[in-house]
């Protein structure tokens, strides 16, 4: 068979075949790729998870008369934040953030800073094995926390007394609180909520494994507004002087006594390098 420069076999008989080449040409066309059309636009990418999360913070927390946002806000921060993965804000277990240590071998918290205005933050902890966040509080804050990876250690406590004067607890030394929460979380599992006077409000971290906690807080921290970080030791006995109440005895509560940071809590600052919000 002898294929002529215009493509087409030719018979043997010398007599072209009309029904075979233009099965030929169908076939060419069909495995040729489908080109756009000129006029045809391109798709846009979907925005980032964490642009997503943003607008959602900013429209709850801008629709919240105080610290904590109505039931259908808090429900759709956190149905936004169960959905992210460590894919969507670019960290693997391998980075060096999960493997950081003091010269005495004591593991170094990284924080990485995404977006903060007067009404949220947003920011992930990046904790390496034993890796620990200590007891601290969120005064007048609504606190989103997701585990995006690892197995991590929660404890948690409410004031018993949400009511109690300020100047009563220092007088007294110590605050009785209830343990709100003792356990572990291993990812993937659904975000925690603490509320400023329920849920947890005080907690600390301990890392098993190499952990990152994608953490919204609302409003965040800021001295100049009464919202101050402070940290609590659990205390080894019960104020007893003054002191006229009846006790709980179980070991769901606590005295807490405020306390300096831990010498041995080190938290550093990181440049976040996953997807960007745009704040326009």
């Amino acid at each position: 068979m002898r294929v002529e420069a215009g493509g087409l076999p030719e018979l043997g008989s010398g007599a072209r075949d009309p029904a075979g080449a233009r099965r030929q040409r169908r076939r060419r066309q069909q495995r040729r790729p489908a080109m756009p059309s000129a006029g045809a636009a391109a798709q846009p990418a979907p925005p980032p998870a964490v642009q997503g999360l943003f607008e959602a913070c900013r429209e709850v927390f801008g629709a919240s008369d105080g610290a904590v946002p109505s039931p259908a806000g808090v429900e759709r921060i956190k149905s936004v934040l169960d959905s992210i993965s460590a894919a969507d804000v670019s960290l693997t277990r391998n980075m060096s953030y999960f493997r950081r240590v003091n010269s005495n071998g004591i593991p170094k918290i990284t924080y990485l800073h995404l977006y903060e205005c007067e009404a949220f933050s947003i920011g992930i902890f990046c904790l390496p094995p034993r890796g620990v966040i200590p007891l601290h509080n969120h005064p007048n804050m609504t606190v989103f926390s997701k585990l995006l990876f690892g197995e991590l250690r929660v404890k948690s406590y409410d004031w018993a007394d949400a009511s109690q004067d300020s100047t009563d607890a220092q007088l007294q030394g110590a605050r009785l609180a209830k343990v709100k929460v003792d356990g572990t979380l291993n990812a993937p599992c659904a975000t925690s909520v603490l509320y400023p006077e329920d849920g947890g409000n005080l907690h600390c971290f301990t890392a098993h494994t190499a952990c990152a906690v994608l953490d919204v807080l609302g409003p965040p921290y800021d001295d100049g507004s009464g919202r101050h970080c402070q940290h609590y030791n659990v205390s080894s006995s019960a104020p007893s002087a003054g002191d006229s109440k009846p006790l709980p005895g179980d070991d769901g509560y606590a005295w807490l006594e405020e306390c300096e940071p831990p010498d041995n809590f080190h938290l550093v600052g990181s440049t976040y390098m996953g997807p960007r919000i745009v704040d326009n």
